[in-house]
């Protein structure tokens, strides 16, 4: 068994299990690791019959920087993409009601955790973009949760500008369930949250989340392998490799004007 901290922490108390994403060096963007032991999380808050909602939060002051761009070349460019949508739709199938509860910056991939997400709550230092479009990338698969979600004039907006946006602005656009203007206030959010859910039958839980992400699961059955492909093509470009170098290389990539 490895000494090595994990990049998820999990706890389960009061018939709730945290997982709490702790990568600061890569500020929790979705490696392989970080991803496998999510996933990990979630299947076993799902085979806990003692279990009645799953809060996924963050530590330090970055909820999810997007993909691992270190790990973004390899011999098969569709294994990152495709990660991410199972991740996702792990969170949308587990029979648990998954609530985010962020206090930080989400940027790129990270949203597509929060979309999958049935609840979300955002503090007053959260902040989101799609940044992907910067990088000669476009949202692709984190697309699957998020477009039956936000608001289409919104989504429009964010995913061509890659503009920076608050809580209250990502509640307004569905992207989150609530904005709290103070952390104080995000507890108590989520508190009301998880003792509405401690209130639900197993059963009651499992059968309203499907029925909430029906059209949630009709986009991934529908569109999944045509935006794995997307993103694979577009994270193999050269465009794109000249964006990703200029942000690891802290510059303007060539196209800005």
């Amino acid at each position: 068994m490895s000494s090595e901290a994990p990049f998820v922490r999990v706890a389960t108390e009061d018939a709730v299990t945290t997982l709490t994403l702790d990568s600061p060096h890569n500020r929790n963007a979705l490696s392989r690791r970080l991803m496998a032991e999510l996933t990990a999380g979630l299947a076993g808050a799902a085979a806990d019959p003692e279990v009645r909602a799953v809060v996924l939060t963050h530590a330090g002051k970055v909820f999810c920087a997007g993909a691992d761009l270190s790990e973004a070349t390899g011999a098969d460019p569709t294994v990152g993409p495709r990660g991410l949508v199972d991740l996702q739709r792990a969170i949308v199938d587990c029979a648990k009601p998954v609530i985010a509860v962020i206090d930080g910056h989400v940027r790129a991939g990270g949203l597509g955790l929060v979309g999958a997400a049935d609840l979300a709550i955002a503090g007053p230092a959260a902040t989101f973009a799609f940044t992907e479009v910067r990088l000669g990338l476009a949202p692709a698969v984190i697309s699957l949760p998020l477009r039956p979600k936000l608001d289409p004039r919104a989504a429009t907006r964010y995913y061509l500008t890659g503009e920076v946006f608050d809580a209250a602005e990502a509640a307004r656009i569905g992207l989150v369930t609530r904005a709290a203007d103070a952390p104080e206030a995000a507890e108590v959010a989520l508190k009301e949250l998880l003792d509405a859910l401690r209130l639900g039958s197993p059963q009651g839980l499992a059968h309203s989340k499907r029925l909430a992400n029906a059209e949630v699961v009709r986009s991934f059955e529908r569109d999944a392998d045509e935006l794995v492909e997307l993103s694979a093509r577009l994270f193999g470009s050269e465009e794109a490799q000249e964006g990703m170098r200029s942000f690891l290389e802290k510059r303007p990539a060539r196209w800005v004007r």
